[in-house]
């Protein structure tokens, strides 16, 4: 691991500072470019006259290369944000590589060791938006997620597919993320967006973390439940199957007969039930042929914001998960990490670290 994990930082600097493997292996003063390949790839171990060479010439220090609490050129990000600049996404991205790093590097130590096998998707961009409905369709009906898919997608997401999925504290505009790492795929989600946004970013990450190999997704998208570029598009499709399927929306009844007025306040109700927004519903509506694309852009959009209530003081889900925490908790007792590295790497202070244990359900550790 330390190996891989070395290699792995050496390639990101040297890409970072925009050198070849040959301009690295005469900074190094190896014969040829094959050294550094195999360094970069985990075949050959790094010396500890190599490394401090290392920090010489590459000008980062040595817990760059060495310290497994940190995400750097080993995991790759998908963003779900709304104009937020490429320095301030970086920025939140190295902090969240923290804490998927820790869980990393944790998890294997304290029994917690992710799947052997990864689930995906048959669906590449050829795939019609017809097709990542019935996957989502199929998604629901093979994990049972039940009359509010929404509800339980996150716990079948963990349990059944071993994704961690988080709930962070992000900057405005930055809904969410999927990451993939060579050994776990992680979900970010801001948890202070509302309900419905949470969880269409989830189901909507879902399908990058089960499509990753066949249609990588862009390191930075619009969050948006409509358009995008093909694969956005294609996640949308999925993500809505996913949250509305057609029979849960088959009981709600007729929708094309309803007057503007009945129309919108069943959308409200039913997104309300459903746990999505209205906007995404009716748009569900439309991709299922039970609304006209014309009504659909003709309904008050005003109406349908916040499912047509006020947001108020709405209750947001507890920072990251159980999961997580419980990860952390066991690391603390085996004494693997301290207590103040623990809260340090989760942003917390040992008291707020004791309060998330008992928030999650989780035992706290006995030396807290």
């Amino acid at each position: 691991m330390a190996t891989q994990l070395i290699g792995a930082r050496i390639k990101a600097l040297r890409e970072e500072r925009k050198l070849s493997q040959d301009d690295l292996a005469q900074l190094f003063g190896f014969k040829d470019r094959q050294t550094v390949s195999a360094i970069e790839t985990g075949e050959r171990r790094v010396t500890a006259d190599e490394l401090m060479l290392a920090v010489e010439k590459l000008g980062a220090t040595l817990e760059y290369f060495t310290d497994p609490f940190m995400l750097v050129g080993e995991g790759r990000f998908s963003w779900r944000q709304t104009n937020v600049s490429a320095g301030v996404l970086n920025g939140y991205e190295r902090n969240a590589g923290r804490w998927i790093a820790a869980f990393r590097a944790i998890a294997p130590q304290v029994g917690r060791a992710a799947p052997l096998l990864r689930r995906s998707l048959g669906l590449t961009k050829r795939s019609s938006f017809e097709d990542a409905m019935e996957a989502g369709e199929r998604f629901v009906a093979e994990f049972e997620l039940g009359a509010v898919p929404a509800a339980p997608l996150a716990e079948v997401m963990e349990r059944e597919l071993g994704t961690l999925v988080l709930m962070v504290d992000a900057f405005d505009g930055i809904s969410g993320a999927a990451c993939r790492l060579p050994e776990l795929d992680v979900v970010l989600i801001n948890r202070k967006e509302v309900v419905g946004r949470r969880h269409f970013d989830l189901a909507h990450e879902l399908f990058h973390i089960l499509t990753w190999d066949a249609m990588p997704p862009e390191h930075s998208e619009e969050a948006k439940e409509t358009g995008g570029n093909r694969v956005e598009q294609l996640a949308n499709n999925f993500a809505s199957a996913v949250l509305m399927p057609q029979a849960v929306l088959d009981r709600f009844g007729d929708w094309a007969s309803l007057g503007d007025g009945e129309l919108i306040s069943q959308l409200n109700a039913a997104a309300e039930e459903l746990q999505v927004t209205a906007s995404a519903l009716k748009w569900r509506l439309v991709a299922l042929g039970e609304l006209k694309p014309a009504r659909a852009k003709a309904l008050n959009d005003a109406a349908l914001r916040n499912n047509g209530r006020d947001v108020g003081d709405a209750e947001v889900p507890v920072l990251f998960s159980k999961p997580f925490m419980e990860v952390i908790g066991l690391a603390v007792d085996e004494g693997r990490v301290s207590t103040r590295r623990a809260a340090g790497l989760l942003d917390q202070t040992v008291e707020d670290l004791t309060d998330l244990f008992v928030a999650h359900g989780v035992e706290p550790p006995a030396e807290l």
